[in-house]
């Protein structure tokens, strides 16, 4: 999907209008409340470190951000947002979920975004972007077999994901294209995953949202272990021109309030009985009933973005596509925000 900014200038007269449709603050200016104690989060019912997560430091693997991250965050005990039932119907109230990532091949390519795990002493190589004043310029360690969304003859999205474990970052990119020795991409970001660290604000990533896609996405080795200890990834098929913390970029020109923003955390609710779902469908509802999901990028209702692998059984993760929007409420997270350039929920 294009990521191309919005105009500061267009987007503070455009907050003024929507502050009262919202529980938090669009930027470029957001308003932001004091990061809380680990008190005042466990009055909220929520978690930010649930019990028995390590942490990174005391992982042989790297992880998915740290344990305080806001992805990390359980949602499962916050207040359902005032603005839940117009986000859900925008989005799509019959609409089912669609689990998009799984076993085989899809038009000759494998079903979902690859994660490309690379070596730690993977040349990197340059690469240009079409958003060069909102991209970190690398170099990218990017292998010869490198996999590209879509199959490197793809036309989509063509997200790059690179996963560096020793260094504990990763690389990603969208759009993404080999140019003789070197690479060209719409866009590109670095994430060191055991910071909490944002982009600054208004900047996009690999990502509408400027948000990791790899955070997001449903991964076989968590479900292989019985769990996902993060929110997962979703599109929408309209969005509004702002965004929520955490996400830093929209990638709209709509302004109408019943959009769901960048950034919008939803949940499954409680409620949906998912205890009879085939094991690798349950652990992912588990997941978005816990971490809940969050609005990434513009594409088709409640698509579910995860790594293609050829363990998934497509039949089990059909199971997910019961599940309708009417089964999600959005979450109001306007109480746990801290640092503006954190995606920390506790200090």
């Amino acid at each position: 999907m294009p990521h191309r900014p919005i105009a500061l200038a267009a987007a503070a007269l455009i907050a003024a209008a929507l502050l009262g449709a919202c529980d938090t603050a669009p930027d470029p200016r957001p308003s932001f409340v004091a990061a809380p104690t680990p008190s005042a989060v466990a009055a909220t019912g929520a978690s930010p470190t649930p019990a028995g997560s390590p942490s990174p430091s005391a992982t042989a693997a790297c992880g998915v951000f740290p344990a305080d991250s806001v992805w990390r965050l359980d949602v499962s005990k916050l207040p359902v947002h005032r603005s839940s039932a117009a986000y859900v119907g925008s989005i799509g109230t019959d609409a089912r979920m669609h689990p998009d990532f799984g076993s085989g091949l899809w038009e000759g390519a494998p079903i979902g975004i690859p994660v490309t795990t690379v070596k730690p002493n993977q040349a990197k190589v340059k690469v240009s972007f079409e958003y060069a004043d909102e991209s970190d310029k690398g170099p990218y360690p990017i292998p010869a077999d490198v996999k590209v969304e879509g199959g490197r003859g793809g036309d989509g999205d063509r997200h790059v994901i690179l996963y560096d474990p020793a260094a504990c970052k990763v690389y990603e990119l969208y759009a993404a294209h080999p140019n003789g020795a070197t690479w060209r991409a719409g866009s590109g970001a670095v994430f060191d995953l055991r910071s909490n660290r944002l982009r600054p604000a208004g900047w996009t990533s690999a990502d509408a949202a400027g948000l990791s896609v790899f955070a997001g996405l449903v991964r076989y080795e968590e479900v292989a272990r019985g769990r996902i200890d993060h929110a997962l990834r979703i599109t929408v098929p309209r969005s509004r021109d702002t965004y929520l913390w955490p996400a830093r970029h929209a990638a709209s020109d709509r302004s109408d309030a019943s959009l769901p923003p960048m950034g919008l955390r939803l949940r499954l609710k409680a409620g949906v009985d998912v205890s009879k779902f085939p094991k690798q469908a349950r652990i992912v509802a588990e997941a978005m009933q816990r971490y809940g999901v969050i609005v990434a990028d513009n594409g088709s209702p409640w698509y579910l973005s995860g790594a293609p692998d050829e363990r998934w059984s497509n039949d089990a993760l059909r199971a997910l596509k019961n599940l309708r929007g009417a089964d999600f409420e959005a979450v109001d997270v306007s109480k746990l925000i801290g640092d503006r350039d954190s995606g920390a929920v506790a200090g």
